[in-house]
């Protein structure tokens, strides 16, 4: 396993989680699901994620359970939803806490519309001590999904000095399933992981 790249994310839908999955495969690292305690599940939680998307608005989240020091790490691959224009409060949340952690950052932003949302990175950068070092911005069954996907994987695996393992069809198909499957409502009724305290 890659000990020098971590991917960690917030998925709503599956969508994101279906490519940190794949991304997380091609570069053989750690993936990390993180999430706050809101319930943000049917059309009222895709009004809260909204509504908190552009107040800025973070809120206590799950602690991130990375093998090492998040500064430790030569790349952290963030992946997020876009929420109103903005990145999900969730991965705003742990910017705002551990941004300073993290020496060299990618991102992978999920959106369902044809905009490309560019500002997002700027936005996130805010919480970085430098600017992120590759991006992407990806629309999961688009035509040119897989196409921005590997410009990315290579864009990483090129800055760590890594090898990438082919993403197949198979492999994507299962990504897909397991993401579908792994979807649940998150808030705070669950019994979880220890929370990280808002600053």
């Amino acid at each position: 396993m890659n000990e020098d790249v971590i991917c960690i994310y917030y998925s709503r839908t599956g969508k994101t989680e279906r490519a940190m999955r794949e991304i997380a495969h091609a570069l053989d690292c750690q993936l990390v699901e993180v999430h706050d305690y809101v319930h943000r599940g049917g059309a009222l939680g895709a009004l809260r994620c909204g509504l908190d998307a552009m107040r800025r608005r973070t809120r206590a989240i799950t602690r991130v359970e990375s093998k090492r020091q998040l500064w430790e790490y030569k790349l952290v691959i963030l992946g997020t939803p876009v929420w109103g224009g903005r990145c999900s409060s969730v991965i705003r949340g742990l910017l705002k806490r551990r941004g300073y952690e993290m020496a060299d950052v990618a991102y992978v932003i999920t959106h369902k519309s044809d905009e490309h949302y560019r500002e997002v990175f700027d936005q996130m950068d805010q919480y970085l001590l430098k600017p992120h070092v590759a991006d992407a911005s990806l629309r999961p069954g688009s035509t040119g999904y897989v196409f921005w996907r590997d410009q990315f994987l290579k864009a990483c695996a090129d800055f760590v000095g890594a090898e990438l393992h082919p993403v197949t069809e198979e492999l994507a198909a299962e990504a897909n399933r397991e993401a579908a499957a792994s979807k649940r409502p998150k808030d705070g009724t669950e019994q979880e992981k220890t929370q990280e305290t808002e600053q």
